[in-house]
């Protein structure tokens, strides 16, 4: 079986968070962590070169495959902030369609920049987010 490239990491998250080449990017990041980061009350940790995680959880899938990931984060990419905060769960579309400009995969929320969303909203969904987790994989 092939090794996780997604596991917790030394990396320093505020180093990961300085090189981030586009300033507003890099100033979003900052929001997120700190929103996080007082939202979990978890330190945060990279997690594979580019997750900043917060907390962590084992899970098993029914094929047998196991591991571990952060609990809760996000990813300030080159296109856009990817926050891994949907849980696919009905609750949240009434947020989502109040956040503003978004796009959404499976578990992500892609936002270009934090100025085109509201935080408060933003607040709500990663709320619920942690919610489910705490629901469903209890520390």
């Amino acid at each position: 079986m092939a090794e996780l490239k997604t596991r917790a990491t030394e990396v320093k998250v505020a180093d990961f968070i300085a090189a981030v080449p586009d300033p507003v990017r890099r100033a979003d990041a900052e929001i997120v962590r700190e929103m996080l980061q007082r939202l979990t009350g978890e330190e945060p940790r990279m997690w594979g070169p580019t997750i900043i995680g917060f907390g962590s959880y084992r899970y098993t899938y029914d094929s047998g495959h196991s591991g571990e990931m952060c609990r809760i984060g996000f990813s300030p990419r080159k296109a856009e902030l990817v926050l891994y905060v949907l849980t696919g769960k009905p609750d949240q579309e009434p947020l989502l369609a109040r956040l503003g400009k978004h796009k959404t995969g499976k578990s992500c929320l892609y936002v270009k920049k934090l100025a085109d969303v509201d935080l408060a909203v933003l607040e709500e969904i990663t709320r619920t987010a942690i919610a489910h987790m705490d629901a469903t994989y209890p520390a």
